[in-house]
Order: C-alpha cells, then sequence, then structure tokens
C-alpha cells in the first residue's frame, strides 16, 4: 500500500484532536491540513482512545489506532481485516479458504465521498468549479486534477452536470 494510505488511515496520536477538525499530518506530499470531524465520528474516537488507553497503558508507538500489543497497526493488516468485516456484514461475497474476494477497499470510500460531494453541491446550487479546491484540499491533493481521478461517473452526477452546463451554455441561472 502506497505511504500516503498508511498516513491516512493511521493518524498519529499526537495529531488527533477531538475538537470540530482533526489534523491530519505527515501526508503524501508532507503537508498537514485539518480535517472536519463528525460528532458521532469524534466522539466514537474518543471513546476508541479512551478503551485503548485502559486496555494498552504501556504502547510502543505515538500511533492512534495500535494492535492488542501496543504497536503501529500493519496495512497489511488494516486491509485484511476490513475485507473480513466486509465479508461478514455482506459487502463482499467470500472467495475461499485463504482469499478475501472482491468487494469495497478502505480507499474506494474517498471516491465515494469526492463524487457525493459534487452530487450534494449541484443538487444545492452550489458553483461546483468555485468548491472544487474545497475537495482538493479536504482530499490533501496538490492540484484540482489529481481530485478528478477520485470522481466516479455515476449517472446523478452526470444528469446534474449535464443539466447544469445547458442552463449555463443559455445563460441562465438555475
Amino acid at each position: 500500500m502506497p505511504t500516503r494510505h498508511r498516513r491516512l488511515l493511521i493518524p498519529y496520536r499526537a495529531n488527533t484532536s477531538f475538537f470540530k477538525v482533526s489534523k491530519m499530518g505527515q501526508t503524501k506530499f508532507g503537508k498537514s491540513r485539518f480535517v472536519p470531524v463528525e460528532d458521532s465520528t469524534r466522539a466514537a474516537l474518543a471513546h476508541y482512545a479512551e478503551r485503548r488507553d485502559d486496555l494498552c497503558p504501556l504502547r510502543r508507538t505515538d500511533a492512534f489506532l495500535v494492535s492488542e500489543r501496543g504497536t503501529r497497526l500493519q496495512n497489511c493488516t488494516v486491509r485484511g481485516t476490513f475485507a473480513r468485516v466486509s465479508c461478514t456484514v455482506g459487502l463482499r461475497a467470500p472467495a475461499g479458504v485463504r482469499r478475501i474476494g472482491r468487494g469495497p477497499r478502505l480507499q474506494d470510500f474517498r471516491h465515494t465521498f469526492a463524487t457525493r460531494r459534487l452530487v450534494e453541491w449541484y443538487r444545492a446550487g452550489v458553483d461546483v468549479e468555485r468548491e472544487l479546491p474545497k475537495l482538493t484540499t479536504y482530499l490533501g491533493h496538490v492540484q484540482v486534477g489529481h481530485t478528478y481521478w477520485y470522481i466516479e461517473a455515476v449517472p446523478e452526477l452526470l444528469q446534474l452536470a449535464t443539466e447544469h452546463l445547458i442552463v449555463r451554455k443559455r445563460g441562465g441561472a438555475r
């Protein structure tokens, strides 16, 4: 797994706050950024941190997510656990004894998030071109062009973008 995914999946304890935003550090291009966090997510992270500290008071890493031994989670362990959970809840079909099958991957959540954000902006009548740099920053990309790779051509987004372009071409407002 590329380094950037490791750093985003497993934030450092020192870089994580439980306020309205969390700081993501040591990302692919060496930039840090603040990411908004929903109240329910903050509560879940705070609960995890409390339980983690009770169960494993002597950690051997500053990583936020740790193993039972207090060590940083390995990328293959995180991916494998997610795949097994995905099979258990029916998101992916089991593929055999030592295989995890095909199905969603952790990084697919970023693609879905980016696509849904654009759909929400189009629905709200927001100027998507003006807002796209914000999404780029949120995802930790350096250039808007990198964000385009995350956007999926789902029918609803294509329909909304087409309607927007037709109205724009006619010189009207929505």
